[in-house]
């Protein structure tokens, strides 16, 4: 009889989806250890190189990434590469680093749409103030500055003119992210929907209604149910899979031409708002999905697939 999954939630803290996530892999029979990435080392003397809490010699048989805890550009740098390296080893990393990487600097994520030929918002990454200026000028239409690292909508500006743009020295990171404003209001309500993608399908989805065109839940917008939209699924499925992610929220709106954008996407999205609107039990959702994943494996914890040898 084979033993249950062992799963590891890579959490920053646990919050009310880690808890939820920890009790639907356990109504599925998985065996669950959270912790923070801080909390795993690399060890070169140990098995496979990693220093896991609560697995001895052994390893995962899938990471569920759902939060990441900040820290220094070392620390951070540290963190991902230990994801590398369960992902080396054979174990299942979901969202991997390199998902992960690529939705955490937006400039990247507008650069792999992009590539991939997914309509969004033109967008402009650089790191001086007179660049910024000129691109401004230019466009000659409203734009949004946000932080290349961000989050929840936090810190978005919208910018009308150069004077609108902050000092060099009070912009994060000293970098520069624009992307053209696609947004509208219909009747004084802006509307932008959120898509969740699991296993390259759509699993989740709702309309997002606020005041002003900040329109995150985390500052106020309403949630609500979304009538069903192939063109915005199909474009959600097509952005999850441009920057390699197996469980995403996909950010998307009609801008004032009826034209869907893809805005942003999220590796690590939450699912208050989702819930709300939905019904839905979204925990169960990504612990399914993930296990389906686990049992659909030619191999099992401490059974690492092949390296490839060395030149």
């Amino acid at each position: 009889m084979m033993s249950p999954p062992h799963i590891l939630l890579v959490t920053a803290d646990l919050d009310r989806h880690a808890r939820e996530l920890i009790a639907a892999f356990g109504a599925r029979g998985a065996i669950v250890h959270a912790m923070g990435l801080a909390e795993i080392g690399f060890d070169t003397a140990a098995p496979g190189g990693l220093s896991i809490p609560h697995f001895g010699a052994g390893l995962p048989d899938a990471v569920c990434v759902r939060t990441m805890d900040g820290g220094s550009f070392e620390a951070v740098t540290r963190r991902l590469g230990i994801l590398h390296a369960f992902a080396r080893l054979g174990v299942l990393v979901s969202n991997d680093a390199r998902a992960i990487e690529n939705c955490v600097d937006k400039s990247m994520t507008s650069f792999l749409l992009a590539q991939a030929g997914v309509p969004s918002p033109r967008s402009w990454a650089i790191e001086s103030r007179s660049a910024a200026e000129a691109i401004v000028a230019s466009e000659n239409r409203p734009l949004v500055l946000k932080p290349l690292f961000g989050a929840q909508g936090k810190g978005l500006k919208l910018i009308g003119t150069a004077e609108d743009l902050p000092a060099h020295d009070q912009i994060a990171g000293g970098v520069y992210y624009l992307q053209r404003f696609a947004g509208f209001a219909a009747a004084g309500r802006w509307t932008d929907y959120r898509i969740l993608v699991s296993a390259g399908r759509v699993v989740a989805a709702m309309r997002r209604e606020a005041p002003n065109w900040i329109t995150n839940i985390k500052q106020g917008a309403t949630a609500l149910p979304m009538a069903s939209d192939a063109e915005l699924e199909d474009l959600a499925v097509a952005a999850a899979a441009a920057i390699g992610g197996d469980f995403c929220g996909v950010d998307l709106l009609r801008d004032p031409d009826g034209q869907a954008q893809v805005i942003e996407v999220n590796s690590m999205p939450a699912w208050t708002g989702l819930k709300k609107a939905t019904g839905l039990d979204i925990a169960d959702i990504r612990a399914r999905d993930l296990l389906a994943e686990v049992e659909a494996r030619p191999h099992r914890a401490g059974e690492p697939a092949a390296l490839p040898a060395l030149a």
